[in-house]
């Protein structure tokens, strides 16, 4: 079974997708993909499923093959201004303005979305399990992510980035107790449990 080509047909559709919404540090990336009618590659298939090998090979592929394509960040402290849910969202945006070709169409991954300029779009859930264009943006916006934790992680080690690329694991929130947060820690974030709970 594999991923659909399109929601609607004779259309310019771009796919949108965003990784890091659920992490405790770094940015929120987002990219956007018009692939040609007649992609197609083995593995590209729900995005999630990828290993990171499997995400590595396909980058160039998409970059090379799609009509166009764009990926944008939003970072941390403007994630804690106005909330991850819009973050996510003006990144999507930030990376559809990135696009050569302005699309006729928009899917996005997930189920909130606002209107970007007046161009339609559909919300999909799990749209990068059935939508080869989000696939795609999905990996894209993931690797893009890792690869800027990876260069974070070098300035700060302890925190184990390499590993978690920012996401609350039992070691990365441990670290947050031991060491404090860092700039790049999103502070509206519950970072660590019992955080409210001080030691007077």
């Amino acid at each position: 079974m594999g991923l659909n080509k399109y929601l609607l047909k004779n259309t310019i559709e771009a796919g949108t997708d965003e990784a890091g919404r659920g992490c405790l540090a770094g940015p929120v990336v987002a990219a956007a993909v018009i692939l040609p009618m007649n992609f197609k590659h083995p593995l590209l298939n729900d995005s999630k499923q990828l290993s990171k090998k499997q995400r590595e090979q396909l980058r160039p592929l998409i970059e090379e093959h799609a009509i166009a394509f764009g990926v944008a960040f939003v970072d941390e402290s403007k994630i804690d201004t106005i909330n991850i849910l819009q973050a996510s969202i003006l990144a999507m945006h930030k990376s559809i303005e990135k696009l050569t070709i302005i699309p006729e169409h928009i899917i996005v991954d997930g189920n909130k979305f606002k209107p970007y300029k007046n161009i339609p779009h559909t919300t999909i859930v799990k749209g990068d399990a059935k939508f080869m264009s989000i696939a795609a943006a999905s990996v894209l916006a993931k690797t893009y992510r890792d690869d800027f934790m990876l260069k974070l992680d070098v300035e700060f080690p302890q925190y184990f980035w390499k590993k978690n690329k920012g996401y609350p694991t039992k070691q990365h929130r441990e670290a947050i107790k031991e060491f404090g947060v860092t700039s790049y820690h999103r502070k509206s974030f519950k970072l660590v449990p019992n955080q409210l709970k001080l030691d007077l």
